[in-house]
């Protein structure tokens, strides 16, 4: 398939937004609330987490892209969008949980919803296209990870 630079851009902008919009609710937090928090000892350190979560968004619209291009030979493409929808704006819905509302075992069972939604997107992904499954890998490791130290941050506090 021939390559749509502008489709490109726009799916990950659309996930670079999603997580901009999700580090509009941590800000704040991430400076007065979240370092009073007891945290397990693999807690990784603050500067780690925006790189990582920028790496993963990117690709993630990279993954959405390589669906897109396809859109006309699938048959559920409404359905797979919705999926693919859901899981954004559970993403979002953690960090507006946990930074935002300071609910940290509502954040843990969201992050565990996140992670089923992320799995399922990912199988939905790769029945149109392998690579748009398998770009979600290291998207569902990091949200299990994440999931793991957010269940440690709610036994801890």
């Amino acid at each position: 398939m021939k390559f749509k630079p502008v489709a490109f851009i726009i799916n990950i902008a659309i996930t670079l937004g999603v997580g901009a919009l999700g580090g509009l609710s941590t800000a704040k937090s991430v400076q007065t609330w979240y370092p009073t928090l007891n945290k397990p000892d693999f807690n990784p350190p603050n500067w780690l987490f925006a790189p990582v979560w920028i790496s993963l968004y990117i690709l993630i619209g990279i993954a959405a892209y390589l669906v897109w291009i396809r859109r006309d030979k699938i048959v559920h493409f409404p359905r797979t969008v919705a999926i693919y929808s859901i899981q954004l704006i559970l993403n979002l819905a953690w960090s507006f949980i946990f930074f935002y509302l300071h609910e940290i075992g509502f954040a843990l069972a969201e992050i565990l919803g996140l992670l089923v939604i992320i799995i399922i997107n990912a199988l939905v992904f790769y029945k149109i296209n392998k690579w748009a499954g398998l770009i979600f890998i290291p998207y569902i490791l990091w949200v299990s990870f994440a999931s793991f130290l957010t269940y440690n941050i709610f036994i801890l506090n």
